[in-house]
């Protein structure tokens, strides 16, 4: 419903993770009996949990170990992997250095070396031959010589990002990303973001796109809601672009998945998340806290680095545990950041959900007080 805000000017409500709750029904379903497994380009995963193609979060390493539990991570192919030969080292300077000026020192590593086609083979071609699934990010103006590389080293699936993606682009000085020519000859699954939309997202699908990132703006690491005052809450993003896919579904039979990304800081999120209509869930500086995680409890955006107009900063996100702890955990901490999967399950069990498709249809309320009510002394004690 639209909202007068003065004069002639409407506005959409739209809402987040923290004003809406999910309401259990007459069926409880053990949690160890439901499904949580998703398709992905014709691909089977056991989690619907992708590791963002952050440079703090990814490396091969911890892509190997996200795929060994059933999981995805993305290689972010304009980054530091792709530029440095030991991009370990490098991101520990990142990672060590002082926050004041940390803008213009990552901007400086990132100019310094440019994109190494023979390091985006190598990087790849490690993730492959340790047995995991091989994922790897550009953005649109860098995705089609990426994409040349990352298919010689077989890659399996391209995700190609931006701070807003779309099929029309209009410009006088630069041309346009050709979409549906990219995603009709790429010999691999292409997923496209980031929209907030319903006709962008249906677009993007009639374009043949194989999934779609949704948010914009919303990550611990991202600025651009303050830099560009653009995006729209994690929950009503989530929804209108899950009625596009349906609605492309229905129309021509193809189901083509979205992935909500970032925003996400708990277990509740993630099945809020999958409510509001995602199959899958990206996370960036959840897995950053990992121990395995390469630049240790750093993370910072994929446009921290723009030399223009950053839209992005470097935050500490402490190590919270394993990877293996964050995501099936046991948890070690109380505040819903560990144990992700089992907090799902559980989730979807409480709601009498069998799989993901059955979470996306239980009742969903308007609660903004759902975080707080009867939770004073937990905030007082910092717990919880």
């Amino acid at each position: 419903m639209d909202i007068v805000v003065g004069g002639r000017r409407k506005a959409k409500r739209a809402y987040g993770f923290d004003e809406v709750a999910l309401v259990p029904g007459p069926l409880v379903i053990d949690a160890r009996d439901v499904d949580i497994s998703w398709m992905l380009g014709g691909r089977k995963f056991d989690i619907p949990i992708i590791a963002a193609a952050l440079d703090g979060a990814v490396n091969p390493a911890l892509a190997v170990t996200m795929s060994e539990l059933g999981g995805l991570a993305v290689l972010n192919l304009d980054g530091i992997q792709a530029r440095y030969e030991d991009a370990e080292a490098v991101l520990q300077k990142i990672a060590d250095a002082p926050s004041e000026g940390i803008i213009h020192y990552i901007q400086d590593l990132y100019a310094a070396a440019p994109v190494q086609p023979e390091l985006i083979k190598r990087r790849i071609r490690q993730i492959k031959d340790a047995g995991g699934v091989a994922a790897v990010s550009a953005a649109p103006h860098t995705a089609q010589k990426a994409a040349e590389a990352a298919v010689e080293a077989g890659v399996d699936l391209f995700f190609v990002q931006s701070t807003v993606g779309t099929v029309r682009f209009e410009s006088s000085t630069i041309s346009q990303f050709p979409v549906a020519d990219f995603c009709k000859n790429a010999p691999v699954p292409v997923i496209v973001g980031n929209t907030v939309g319903y006709q962008a997202t249906y677009e993007l699908m009639e374009a043949g796109a194989a999934g779609i990132l949704v948010g914009v703006g919303p990550g611990h690491i991202c600025t651009s809601r303050k830099v560009l005052g653009i995006g729209v809450p994690q929950i009503s993003a989530t929804a209108d672009c899950a009625a596009a896919r349906d609605d492309f579904f229905e129309k021509n039979g193809k189901y083509i998945p979205i992935i909500t990304d970032g925003g996400i800081r708990n277990g509740g999120d993630i099945s809020k998340a999958i409510a509001a209509g995602a199959d899958a869930v990206m996370l960036g500086s959840t897995i950053a806290a990992a121990a395995e995680a390469p630049a240790p409890g750093y993370s910072w955006g994929m446009a921290t680095s723009s030399a223009d107009l950053p839209r992005g900063t470097r935050i500490k996100v402490g190590v919270s545990g394993s990877l293996k702890d964050i995501l099936l955990g046991p948890a070690h901490k109380d505040d819903g950041t560990m144990n992700l999967v089992g907090a799902l399950r559980l989730a979807m069990g409480s709601l009498g959900a069998h799989n993901l498709r059955e979470m996306q249809t239980v009742e969903m309320i308007i609660a903004p007080a759902i975080a707080s009510e009867g939770k004073s002394l937990q905030r007082a004690q910092g717990v919880g």
